[in-house]
């Protein structure tokens, strides 16, 4: 991993603590390197009315355009299951694996990306992947 990764994993881990997720038990956190070199963060904040719930990207990308930045350069996404209450940290979400954006986020990233965008992700064991909007949004809708 390359220095600005671990600093996006660093960053979206932080953030994942403030994650307000007393529904699912599943803590996000986001952080995206914009074009400018600023870090933006997001969590995913849940409602009782499920689909008024904001995902982690979401917010980051939010944070992002809020700040005057239009690109996304690169994005680390961390989940997994905890008890912020009893525990600063998160377990294993066991079979789910590496925290992969929904497809909502793809299209919200795929709003501010191109074809050298870096979408991380990492997994249990700690293992990065990477992937460009194409491999996870292929034959995406755009307007041009």
């Amino acid at each position: 991993m390359t220095t600005d990764t671990d600093a996006l994993f660093a960053a979206a881990r932080t953030v994942q603590l403030n994650a307000h997720a007393r529904y699912s038990n599943y803590y996000v956190g986001a952080a995206i390197l914009d074009e400018t070199g600023h870090v933006h963060v997001g969590c995913n904040v849940e409602n009782a009315s499920f689909p008024e719930t904001s995902c982690a990207e979401a917010s980051a990308i939010g944070a992002m355009v809020s700040s005057g930045a239009r690109k996304i350069v690169a994005i680390a996404i961390v989940g997994g299951m905890g008890d912020k209450a009893n525990s600063a940290l998160f377990e294993s979400a066991g079979d789910l694996g590496a925290c992969t954006p929904c497809g909502g986020c793809r299209q919200r990233i795929l709003e501010f990306a191109d074809e050298s965008t870096r979408i991380m992700l990492i997994d249990d064991d700690g293992e990065v992947q990477v992937f460009s909007i194409e491999a996870l949004l292929p034959a995406a809708f755009r307007v041009e």
